[in-house]
């Protein structure tokens, strides 16, 4: 645990986490209704697929960009005090989606919601691993990341009810009323978090970015942390198209396959967390990691299976590469130090974006469709990916976690 942060009671260690929680379930939900509203948006402002396409990778890039601004500041202020105005700005900005008239508003909404939400997924993270000790932080990170788990569950199905019956601006005005009560559950759960900030008063505005560079360490945390989000993303953008297009999924079949995953990995991400903690986390992350090569691999060969197979390798699929993520952020969170975990985390988010955006640029280009529409080449994609899963169980070996003991890593 930071030396910056008292201890806290258990009770109030977990309604800390269940807060944190259900911020990342807002923000990891404001993205993801968008990819499922791509027909009613393109059809009511009468745009293209690629204009629709910048709407979606508009949030992403923003985040980016934040990630690198925010770098500059977020240690110089209180966590709590950071979060609340950051997540205050996002929830007026995911309100402004939902009262957007024209293309180019909703566009310019869209890039201030990333802006302010992308920043607070590394400060969330950042506020764990500052409050919750070593040898509890995988068990944290799995009821923080059981959020992506249930915004794909409940969440998106929600959304989409909601958007049928009140108009695609209604999951938007949702989702900020949701922002508003959070807020005020941070308010009081969250304890003030000021102690970093008298160590980084004598860093300038780029020293805080030096140090983190400087540090070995840190360097290759953000290698690992981008062959973590490499790996999964060469395949998971065009899942849907594939299974559509290759495996005969229809098209109102296809919610099956991310409602299995989820219900799935809303179990198994607090098993994984524990087990982070009872075995360690880099070999957590070594079992988890092998057990999903296959599973990345078989998603892309799945054409010809009967639904029921489809729905068993997807699941599997996403049980594992989301697994890896519980001891993979543990293990990137641990790897910083603490008076420049802040700095650090921000940093991580940035490289995350851009792995993502590589990755899913690169996937893009290997393949291709043939004339009647199949897409070829997939199975490609997939071994770029368990080529990128491979080093990255490579690269967490020269990782030094702080906190840890031998036994605990």
């Amino acid at each position: 645990m930071s030396s910056y942060t008292p201890e806290l009671s258990p009770r109030r260690e977990l309604w800390l986490l269940l807060t944190l929680a259900g911020i990342q379930f807002t923000h990891i939900l404001d993205f993801m209704i968008m990819m499922p509203l791509g027909p009613q948006l393109t059809q009511l402002f009468a745009i293209t697929d690629a204009q629709f396409g910048l709407l979606v990778s508009a949030y992403t890039l923003s985040a980016g960009a934040s990630g690198l601004l925010a770098s500059t500041y977020i240690d110089r202020f209180g966590r709590k005090r950071l979060l609340l105005v950051l997540y205050g700005l996002f929830g007026l900005a995911t309100l402004a989606c939902g009262l957007a008239p024209t293309y180019g508003t909703l566009m310019v909404a869209r890039i201030l919601a990333g802006t302010f939400g992308g920043v607070l997924s590394a400060l969330s993270q950042t506020i764990v691993a500052d409050v919750v000790p070593f040898e509890r932080r995988g068990r944290a990170m799995g009821i923080v990341m059981t959020s992506f788990s249930v915004s794909t569950v409940a969440g998106v199905p929600l959304g989409l009810i909601l958007a049928q019956y009140g108009g695609w601006h209604l999951p938007f005005i949702g989702i900020a009323a949701m922002v508003g009560m959070l807020a005020v559950q941070a308010a009081r759960t969250l304890p003030t978090m000021a102690g970093h900030v008298q160590a980084a008063s004598g860093r300038s505005v780029l020293g805080g970015i030096l140090q983190v560079l400087a540090d070995g360490n840190h360097r290759w945390a953000f290698l690992f942390s981008a062959l973590l989000m490499f790996t999964g993303f060469t395949v998971i953008p065009y899942i849907t198209i594939y299974m559509q297009t290759n495996a005969g999924v229809r098209a109102d079949q296809v919610p099956l396959v991310y409602l299995c995953g989820g219900v799935v990995t809303l179990f198994t991400a607090r098993l994984f967390g524990r087990m982070t903690d009872r075995h360690g986390k880099v070999p957590t992350f070594r079992w988890l990691a092998i057990a999903g090569l296959p599973c990345i691999l078989g998603i892309t060969l799945v054409q010809g299976l009967p639904l029921w197979g489809v729905l068993v390798v997807s699941t599997l699929m996403f049980t594992f590469v989301s697994g890896r993520m519980i001891p993979g952020m543990a293990i990137i969170a641990s790897a910083a130090h603490a008076p420049l975990r802040g700095t650090f985390m921000t940093l991580n988010a940035s490289v995350q974006s851009a792995a993502m955006g590589v990755a899913s640029f690169v996937g893009g280009v290997l393949i291709s469709r043939d004339a009647q529409g199949l897409v070829q080449n997939y199975w490609v994609a997939a071994l770029v990916g368990i080529s990128a899963s491979l080093l990255s169980m490579l690269v967490v070996g020269r990782l030094t976690l702080h906190g840890a003991t031998p036994s605990a890593r």
